[in-house]
């Protein structure tokens, strides 16, 4: 659902707000227990959000892993402007960016990099399944991992925290109780395309408040909702960083992001 172009007809911003919200909870119900009538993930005998596969282990952790931007970071947010983004919709609170009305999406685009956020699920706030603590962030626009209130909320397990959505659940669950501050440490390298098309994969490793649970893990290709993931014929070489608006007020701090060049980048 596009907020902006809801807007662009002239329909007040309260009714695009609702207008939105309704549409993130209409979807259809596929949870644990459930294998739905959807494509076979290749190599494996579970389907696309099959929520008969088996969940991950819980891995009890102190929370969110806090880390400083270093020097060559770019910081994209740091509690105080929404410079980085584009058309920037959600707000500030407090220091705390809120998601609403509809994706974050940042000006520069990148390949290559070390993503660190942090989030947080408002204490209090009904959440059941994929709905009410729901968002995700989509390396080159295109690649999601999921953000969900996992802790006491199952679900299928590629569409949990931490998962590579649709595609790939985490090695571990490391979400922490609903209310507290979780982290996101992130490297994710893009596909390399030759003459014969993809020669190696998008790969991401994914750190969940300290606990590695993505290990140089490769996607099908760019995140489909229901379908399986299939690279595209050719493919750009950079793209933004997304952050999703999936009708739920997710919060998020301390965001930075660091390009990665090869070795040897300042040798004369």
């Amino acid at each position: 659902m596009n907020a902006r172009r809801l807007r662009s007809f002239g329909i007040p911003a309260a009714a695009v707000a609702a207008v939105v919200a309704a549409a993130a909870r209409w979807i259809p119900h596929f949870g644990v227990g459930d294998r739905p009538d959807h494509p076979l993930l290749p190599g494996t005998p579970w389907v696309v959000h099959d929520g008969t596969r088996p969940q991950p282990p819980v891995v009890g952790n102190a929370g969110a892993v806090v880390v400083p931007p270093p020097a060559d970071a770019e910081v994209l947010f740091d509690g105080r402007s929404l410079d980085a983004f584009r058309e920037p919709e959600w707000r500030i609170e407090r220091g705390i960016l809120v998601a609403q009305g509809a994706d974050l999406i940042t000006k520069r685009e990148f390949g290559a990099l070390q993503l660190h956020l942090e989030w947080r699920i408002p204490a209090g706030r009904k959440v059941h399944e994929q709905r009410g603590g729901n968002s995700g962030v989509f390396l080159m626009g295109l690649y999601e991992i999921q953000i969900l209130q996992s802790h006491d909320n199952p679900t299928y397990p590629d569409g949990m925290a931490g998962a590579l959505y649709g595609q790939l659940p985490p090695l571990a669950d490391a979400t922490t109780e609903q209310g507290r501050w979780q982290s996101f440490d992130i490297v994710f390298s893009p596909p390399v395309y030759g003459a014969g098309g993809v020669e190696r994969p998008a790969r991401a490793t994914v750190i969940h408040n300290g606990v590695l649970v993505q290990h140089d893990e490769a996607f099908l290709g760019p995140t489909v909702w229901r379908k399986l993931a299939r690279y595209p014929p050719s493919h750009p070489q950079q793209g933004p960083l997304r952050f999703q608006f999936h009708g739920d007020p997710v919060e998020f701090r301390n965001v930075w992001v660091r390009e990665l060049e090869g070795h040897d980048r300042g040798a004369r």
